[in-house]
């Protein structure tokens, strides 16, 4: 069976400012109406593919194909079909809300009679009624964020780059555009996402890439990318330190005698822990309680970035 055209596609994709390689040999695939998220440190040439890949600047070498269309050929069709949300919020602040939508619209080249229907839409979408007829200068970091990214899909793009979007927002403003990434993902917009935040790709990304020194260093979905490194344990904790002793030599691993807690290594399995759990149970070593920890994104990309670093 033929494989359906993917949103996103580069092979070998190459890009060096002056005798520096920023991209070395980049290889994407992202599915339509998917969420991807590239992560990457400061430097790491996230913001270079993202503006690649949005016409914004040419590539050396390889090949990009951006719904289905071959860059640079037919870049001035591919603008039609995508949206970019950079990392600072691109809207006019002495313009309303409504005002920024509307004068986006006309830009985007969508007919008279289509701009108000659009507009209403949108700002119900985004839950903007309430400062639509305000300066946008007045609003809230999170507020203003999402008019930016209501103002992308004003043209009903394809595809929305969403460039570190959550940058600079408090926790409950991250929460609500996490939720807004959601709903724009169920609708069947292919969002490429890039961030920082290591737990925001976990929640919101079908794939992952972590990008590093200008190379993909690992790709695919997040469970199976935590499945890569170590650090999966299963924490005891003890009401005396003779129990902890004792619990030590039945499933040995590291013991913080100060805590009164043993770390046991374990893939985090259902079958794998009760296992450990009845041993225990069976030298009739008593538990005060016990937790799994799983390796995280952050362990991942600590553990790659790390790896690269030292080869």
């Amino acid at each position: 069976m033929t494989r359906p055209t993917p949103a996103l596609h580069t092979q070998g994709l190459r890009k060096t400012f002056g005798s520096t390689p920023v991209l070395d040999g980049i290889d994407l695939r992202v599915e339509t109406g998917s969420v991807f998220a590239l992560l990457g440190a400061n430097g790491a040439g996230k913001s270079t593919t993202v503006r690649i890949l949005t016409t914004l600047l040419p590539f050396d070498s390889g090949t990009v194909t951006v719904t289905g269309l071959a860059l640079p050929a037919h870049a001035h069709t591919i603008r039609e079909r995508i949206a970019l949300t950079g990392q600072y919020a691109a809207i006019d602040d002495v313009l309303t809300g409504t005002e920024n939508l509307r004068l986006t619209a006309r830009l985007a080249h969508l007919p008279s009679a289509r701009i108000d229907a659009r507009v209403r839409d949108l700002i119900e979408r985004f839950d903007l009624g309430h400062v639509a007829d305000r300066r946008a200068g007045t609003y809230s970091g999170g507020t203003a964020r999402r008019l930016d990214i209501a103002m992308s899909l004003v043209g009903s793009p394809q595809v929305l780059f969403l460039d570190e979007p959550t940058t600079g927002l408090d926790p409950r403003s991250r929460l609500v555009m996490w939720e807004v990434i959601r709903d724009l993902a169920a609708d069947g917009v292919t969002v490429f996402l890039t961030t920082q935040y290591l737990e925001e790709a976990d929640r919101l990304a079908d794939r992952v890439a972590v990008l590093d020194g200008g190379r993909i260093v690992a790709e695919g979905p997040p469970d199976e990318l935590k499945s890569l490194v170590p650090g999966g344990h299963l924490e005891l904790r003890f009401a005396t330190a003779a129990d902890l002793a004792r619990a030590a030599t039945v499933v040995p691993g590291h013991d913080d005698p100060a805590a009164l807690t043993l770390e046991v290594p374990t893939d985090g399995s259902l079958p794998h822990v009760a296992a450990l759990l009845a041993r225990l149970a069976d030298e009739d070593v008593s538990v005060e309680r016990f937790g799994v920890h799983s390796p995280t994104l952050d362990d991942v990309f600590l553990t790659l970035t790390a790896r690269k670093a030292t080869s």
